[in-house]
């Protein structure tokens, strides 16, 4: 049997290394396709880390394609990316590195990410940081990023990133009552807040957001743009810090 087999493989490696005319099975008669199947068969039995070698380099070649079809996509939309002209800049405004970070408030992942961003861009130093409000996880994502632009176009950056900072961390629900005192514990007029809430300009920060992750093809949270590269999911954050190193080389 063992002959048999070994006569197999040199029999199936002998054919996979011919000209591809000489293997094309629509020139092969019935009985030689048979010879041909049973041979590589026989060749695959004998040799079945080829199969686990096959799936590696298959993996390999769909993680590039999928890497490349990112790089296209950041790249056709860098505009709306890195200067839509309405979303939140913190970190570094002048740093080297621009991480940009599409989220949700209601999202586990997203509060998980919290701490490890906030300690990325703090310790690093050099980091252009920018939030993407994507509510995406019903009507309390929508009412928390509402909440958030409100105070963000009425009060600028700093107050913004104040909402943000509480929203991450809410436990309750935020409903009109939680946002009430929300907006009068950060020192604003919530009456206002409320009635923002609701504008055009602000539904319009929303809805262009989703459009621009429709074109990335981002639909879960936390999704990053870290440069050139979309990097989807939650990523640990000595992960992060090795990517940000590899992208400064």
């Amino acid at each position: 049997m063992k002959r048999t087999l070994t006569l197999a493989a040199c029999t199936a490696l002998a054919l996979a290394t011919t000209p591809l005319r000489a293997t094309d099975l629509s020139n092969m008669t019935a009985t030689e396709q048979q010879a041909f199947g049973d041979a590589v068969r026989a060749y695959i039995l004998e040799n079945p880390e080829l199969i686990m070698e096959a799936v590696s380099i298959l993996r390999e070649r769909e993680a590039q394609a999928e890497a490349r079809a990112d790089f296209d996509l950041v790249t056709v939309n860098a505009q709306d990316i890195f200067d839509d002209g309405f979303s939140y800049v913190g970190g570094n405004p002048e740093g080297d590195i621009t991480l940009v970070e599409f989220m949700d408030y209601r999202c586990g992942y997203c509060r998980k990410a919290y701490d490890d961003v906030e300690e990325l861009v703090a310790s690093d130093g050099n980091i252009r940081l920018i939030v993407k409000e994507f509510p995406i996880l019903g009507d309390a994502s929508m009412a928390s990023s509402q909440f958030a632009i409100a105070i963000k176009q009425l009060h600028g950056g700093a107050a913004y990133k104040d909402a943000h900072d509480a929203l991450i961390a809410l436990s309750g629900e935020p409903n009109e009552a939680t946002l009430t005192r929300l907006a009068t514990s950060l020192g604003h007029d919530a009456a206002e807040i409320m009635e923002r809430m609701n504008s055009d300009d602000v539904l319009m920060e929303i809805a262009t957001t989703r459009a621009l992750a429709q074109r990335l093809q981002i639909t879960g949270t936390p999704t990053f743009v870290l440069q050139d590269e979309l990097v989807r999911g939650y990523v640990p954050l000595d992960a992060m810090r090795d990517l940000v190193s590899d992208k400064r080389g």
